[in-house]
């Protein structure tokens, strides 16, 4: 057993694309990554193909235990935090919609972590679908440096968020897993299910 849970967190993604154990799992990754010696990370994203399973709710508290953790996230993708420009961040998320800016034939939709958020255009042209990217409450600054955290998979340009790779200052971290597990066990009244309100869809 490595924490508790307050009911059953589900990959399944909403109509913008967001998840709730999407959201979890991103906040796990800023949490392990936003102090000053871990990274000062203020977003983390997350690939959903990462995310392999939900994560259920076993009766009769809610405990989760290391194999429920192992079956969401198998892949021992460490966290890497780096630094992207506030344009190379909307490169980033225009990247996110199928046959754009080198995407495959379906959409990838990043998940965010809490404080970060944004709107995109289900009919709106590539490299122009997304508006709308706040930070804790300011507008994202096309030529501000921002600190991301991502795994190791998408900082090395894994499903074609090929931006990724021009991140510098890189830092390594945590095993994403071992980043989770941090996360359940700082939160020992259970963690929630995200609230899949950071990314919002217009047509």
């Amino acid at each position: 057993v490595i924490g508790t849970i307050t009911s059953a967190i589900s990959r399944s993604a909403n109509s913008a694309g967001e998840s709730a154990l999407g959201d979890v799992i991103a906040d796990a990754q800023l949490d392990a990554t936003n102090d000053a010696g871990t990274g000062n990370a203020v977003v983390a994203f997350m690939n959903p193909g990462g995310i392999r399973a939900d994560l259920p709710f076993n009766a009769p508290s809610g405990q989760v235990t290391y194999g429920d953790a192992f079956t969401v996230q198998p892949f021992g993708n460490s966290l890497v935090t780096l630094t992207l420009t506030g344009a190379q961040i909307r490169t980033l998320l225009e990247t996110q919609f199928a046959n754009c800016l080198g995407q495959t034939s379906f959409d990838r939709i990043l998940q965010v972590s809490a404080g970060f958020s944004y709107t995109w255009s289900a009919g709106a042209a590539c490299g122009s679908k997304v508006s709308n990217m706040v930070l804790n409450g300011m507008a994202v600054n096309p030529a501000a440096s921002y600190r991301v955290t991502v795994n190791s998979f998408l900082a090395d340009g894994g499903d074609a968020f090929s931006v990724l790779v021009q991140g510098t200052d890189r830092l390594g971290g945590d095993v994403d897993l071992d980043a989770f597990e941090k996360y359940l066990l700082a939160n020992p009244s259970g963690v929630a299910p995200g609230p899949r309100n950071r990314i919002s869809r217009v047509n």
